[in-house]
Order: structure tokens, then sequence, then C-alpha cells
């Protein structure tokens, strides 16, 4: 579809009277959803952390956080940036992945279509990587790195940062049932993502997912009791309860397993799931998320005997859908041009998040031949559908303001973005350093448009009365969020790509993603080394490419890797940390999240080395030494 651009000085101009506002109106061919959804995963892009790959595109991004985790002799290196800081928060990115999963389970064969596919499941495994790293035990979860007080003071490129990377965590004695158990549907859910295409991952990913979900349920506490640090900035304010169902149902739509589905039928009522009557849905509470997802299993016609309690579950997620049409008897706020409004402070997390919500279940009830039931009057389908499109077109311009809350998209879009990377010189154009006090006087002051464009990002957005103020210090409109993107992503797929005749209560059946063809370039080698103790004088890693080829289109590598002892002593119990594998690996032992010597070899002698391979369609493994003992 062509895209809109609105640009409302030069359309022609309708006049709604709406109260006492004039609201105006443009005419136009329509929004590029396609174009819109390939710029709003490029945004994710822009988030990472972690050592970036030779398909990064996204180039005015460097390497950043290489170390994170080392101080707690775990590597957490990798994950996302929640928003316009340095700070991995664990809850929102979790919720992240949750939602960039069910977007590609509902909308996958649209993406495929758009080509995005496997830029979305790039998207997703960037963040399961990371979150792998964070669960090293059943009943531990690293929930942050960083802190927020520590890096609000400063205004400092990721690459840059001098800010504290102390990392946060929950166990049984410190526990944060809603952080494991969004955790844990996280895992679930993009389990089921990579299932057909990766199932050794997929397999991996539901494991991680079990063992959460029985910590969360086991030791009951909020997150932010534990991880305090969190409480200014992702405070739990819904509690624990609807993780604990949110998890339940992801489990069983990636298990099948009916331990999930007896947990939702014996606990919605004791956890709020039949009870409480939402109006918004986030990365805090997610009570409409779960009651929809259950209101789908009872559409599939799995409730079997809990059918009576899913017919509540149900009743809530319809309260949810009648009250953001205005069909209710307690309806959501909506500003004059017609957004859904829920705070100033970053509201647009709210449209996006019940918009997707809109656009699944609109889709449910056309697969099931039903419509919704509100106490204004029966909504059909096509209606529910229609109000999400409002939504995300209010987003891409079609808005009193004329402007397009998405950096990148259309012509007139926010060019002073809360964004410390964006905000300041590429350290590849300019690398000369950042401190930490400096960036605010020299790059946050700076009354000019951002020097690096962050494509794809939705801002907070505009306030109750639709207005805007594109100012970087503006923090509640200005700052993006990951969160923001990842429900759109499945509305644009939708809209992009058409319903397609396909039924949304059959399984899952995603395709093939299509190969992400990059000009190769040569990537640096991340050397991160979570002991003191781990030098180069006393071990050596060489890598090296022994083969290549291809198959479908994707280019396979084989890797050699030597583990030299250069210590002139007994080498034992050496653990080596691998991240950034995507393939099979042969040589060494799995221990927990390090790798060992295999079982055949008890030690290395002095000037002895061992080789193990691997395989994959990328450029080479991180490879570094996590602890050994010489002897």
């Amino acid at each position: 579809m062509k895209s809109c651009a609105r640009d409302y000085s030069m359309a022609p101009l309708f006049l709604v009277l709406t109260g006492f506002l004039l609201v105006p109106l443009a005419s136009c061919a329509g929004h590029d959803y396609g174009q819109a959804l390939t710029k709003s995963i490029l945004f994710f892009e822009a988030q990472r952390s972690g050592p970036l790959p030779s398909s990064q595109r996204v180039q005015w991004r460097g390497h950043s956080g290489l170390y994170d985790g080392k101080a707690n002799g775990v590597d957490l290196v990798g994950g996302y940036y929640d928003a316009g800081d340095n700070v991995k928060f664990g809850l929102p990115m979790a919720f992240t992945v949750t939602m960039m999963s069910w977007s590609i389970l509902e909308y996958g064969k649209q993406m495929g279509a758009t080509g995005e596919l496997g830029h979305a499941m790039d998207a997703v495994k960037w963040g399961t990587d990371y979150l792998i790293k964070a669960h090293p035990e059943p009943n531990v979860l690293y929930g942050e790195v960083g802190d927020g007080n520590t890096d609000h003071y400063c205004w400092q490129r990721p690459e840059d940062m001098t800010t504290s990377r102390q990392a946060y965590k929950i166990d049984p004695s410190k526990p944060g049932s809603d952080l494991a158990g969004e955790t844990a549907a996280a895992m679930a859910a993009a389990s089921v993502v990579f299932r057909a295409s990766n199932p050794s991952y997929s397999h991996t990913l539901l494991n991680h997912a079990y063992q959460l979900f029985d910590f969360a349920d086991k030791y009951r506490g909020k997150y932010d009791s534990s991880i305090s640090v969190a409480q200014k900035y992702y405070r739990s304010v819904s509690g624990y309860d609807d993780e604990l169902l949110w998890a339940a149902a992801w489990l069983y739509k990636a298990s099948n397993n009916e331990y999930y589905l007896n947990y939702l039928g014996n606990n919605g009522d004791a956890l709020g799931g039949t009870g409480w009557a939402m109006t918004e849905f986030g990365w805090d509470v997610k009570y409409a998320g779960v009651q929809t997802l259950v209101a789908k299993f009872l559409m599939q016609g799995k409730g079997g005997h809990y059918a009576p309690v899913f017919e509540k579950y149900q009743e809530k997620a319809e309260f949810f859908m009648c009250s953001c049409l205005g069909k209710s008897t307690h309806n959501v706020q909506k500003t004059p041009g017609g957004l859904i409004f829920r705070q100033r402070w970053n509201n647009l997390q709210f449209v996006t998040s019940a918009s997707f919500l809109l656009t699944t279940y609109s889709d449910y009830l056309s697969s099931a031949g039903k419509n919704l039931k509100c106490a204004s009057g029966t909504v059909s389908p096509s209606e529910l559908l229609s109000f999400a499109k409002s939504q995300v077109d209010y987003i891409l311009g079609d808005n009193p303001r004329a402007t397009s809350y998405m950096v990148g998209y259309g012509s007139n879009y926010p060019k002073q973005v809360h964004h410390r990377a964006s905000s300041i010189v590429s350290i590849k154009e300019n690398p000369s350093f950042v401190t930490c006090r400096g960036g605010y006087a020299t790059w946050f002051s700076r009354k000019a448009s951002d020097p690096n464009l962050l494509t794809g990002a939705i801002v907070g957005g505009p306030d109750a009365y639709d207005n805007f103020a594109d100012e970087r210090d503006n923090y509640e409109q200005t700052e993006p969020a990951t969160y923001n993107n990842a429900p759109l992503l499945g509305i644009l797929a939708r809209l992009s790509g058409g319903h397609s005749g396909y039924n949304q209560l059959l399984p899952v059946q995603l395709p093939a993603p299509k190969p992400v063809v990059t000009k190769p370039k040569p990537s640096p080698q991340h050397k991160a080394t979570p002991s003191p103790a781990s030098t180069s004088s006393q071990i050596s890693i060489e890598q090296k490419k022994t083969s290549s080829w291809v198959s479908n289109g994707r280019t396979y590598y084989r890797y050699s890797t030597v583990v030299t002892n250069k210590s002139g002593k007994t080498l034992k119990n050496l653990k080596l940390s691998v991240s950034n594998l995507y393939g099979p690996l042969w040589g060494l032992k799995k221990y927990g999240n390090s790798y060992t010597l295999p079982a055949w070899i008890k030690y290395l002698p002095a000037g002895k080395s061992i080789e193990f391979v691997y395989i994959h369609s990328a450029s080479p493994a991180d490879v570094s030494v996590s602890s050994y003992t010489l002897v």
C-alpha cells in the first residue's frame, strides 16, 4: 500500500466538531504497513547490547556491555536495553520477547510473505539467548544489569558507558514470581517460534520455561522486593498472580501438557483470572492477555470440564475488548483524536498492546464464526479489527498533529528522541570518549535533530489532548521502549498481509524464514573473561574456519577451535563460555551454562591442546575462559 506520509498542511482538510475541539481529518490512500513492519523490527537492532553480529543493519551502533555479569561471575552479555537508557531490565525485556513471539505465532505467515519473518525471529532469539544466560540454575534468575539511578545520572553512548554494571538476581531466599513467571512465558512462547526451524533450541527454551514456572510457583514473592533498585523504574504494581496464570497459559500452548491447563482451571478464581475485568494490558498487568489466550483455548474446544471456568476468563477478555471500543459499562479514556489514553508517561505502550489483543481476538472470532457481545450491543469481528487499525493509523500519522510517532516513518516524526545512543554522534564517526556528565552538556541539551536515526522506534506519544512536544528532555513523550514495538509487529503484519483465509484457531505452522542476505564483513572477536584469572598468558584460544557450504540458500561454516594450556602447569576444571552459537558443537561437554573438557579428558598437561568444532551460519562464536585450576 502507498505510504500516507501525512502532511496536513498540504492535504485536503475536513473539520469534525468533537465537543469543543476541531479535529482535522485527512483523505489519504492509506499506509504502507509493510514498510512500517520493516522499520519496527529494525528498532530492536538499535537496542542490542553485547557484541554485534556481522549481519547488524543499524550501522551506527557498536559493541557494548561486553563484560556484563563479570563482577557476579556469570556471563550476562547480550540482550536488549529497554528504552533510552543503558540498563537491561529483565521484566520488560521478557515481556518484549513474549509479545514478539506471540506476534510471530499469530501472523508469521504474513511476515514470511513480506520477507520479515527471519528478521523477527532473529529479534526474538537475541532476547532468548540472553534470557538463557540469565537463568544459570533452576532457581536463580538474573533480573537486571546496571541500575537506573547511576545510569540516569549519566548521558553516554552504550559503547562508552562507565556506570555500574552490577547484576541483580532472584533466588529462593529473594523470590520474584512475576519476573520468573514472565520469563517462563517468554521462553515457552519462543519455543513454539523455533519448534520447526531449530528444534534443539526450542527444546532448550521449553526446559528453561518449565524450571522457571516451578521456581515462580514454589517460591512466591514480588521481584521488586528482592531487586529493590527496579522499584523506581519497573515496579510490579499488579503483583505476581497474573504472571503465574500467563506463564501457565503459554506453557500449555507450548507443551500441550494438561498440567498447565489444570493450573488455569484450578487457580482462575484464586489468582484473579476469572475476576479481574481490566482496561489495560502491558508489561506489568497481564490479565487481559491471559484471558484472551484462555478464550482462544475455549474456542478451540480445549476447555473440557473447565469450560465453565474458562467462560469466565472469556467474559473478562470480552469486557476488555468492549471497553476499548467504548461499548462497555466502563470504557477506556480516549483523546479527542480517538487514541486510547491510559497515562501521560509512555501512553503508546498501552495502545499497541491493546490493539494487538483486539486484532487477534477479531481473528479468533472470525475463525469461530462468532461475534462479540458488548453491553451496548453486538460487535462484528471486522469492527474490532477496524478499531485496532485506527489506533495503528493514528500512530503512523492519522492524528490532529499529523505526526508519525514511529521514528523514520512518514515525513513528520520525532527528531529529538530521548535516547542516549541516537542522540550522541556514533562512535564509528567520532570515537572520542563521551564522559558521564559531558554527554548532558554536549548532547542532551542540544536543540537539534539526533545525529543517528532511531528507525522504527515508537515513542511515548501524545497527551490526553493529542498534544506532543518533540524535545529530548520530554522523556514522558519522546522516549521509546522495546515493549512499545513488540505487539506492533503482529498488527502490522496482519494489516500488511491480510487474513488470507487462515483459521486462527488451528495449530501454528510457521513458514520457513527466508535467509537474510547480508554482505559478509569481518567481526571483531569478543574476548570477555568473566574470571580475573583468565588471561592469554595462561590459556590461548584460536579459532579458524575450516569449511563452508550452502544449503537452502543459507551459508553454513565449520569452525575449529583450539584451546592450549600455555601455563607450564597442569590445567584442571576448565570451564569455557561459548556465546552467540547457533548450531551443534562437538568435543566439549555441556555443563550448566558453560562447557567443560569431555569425559575422557580429565586434565590438560602443560603445552597440550584440545580441539572442538561447531557448525552454524554466522561469524565465529564468542569463546572465552570462565574458570580453571592450575596444579
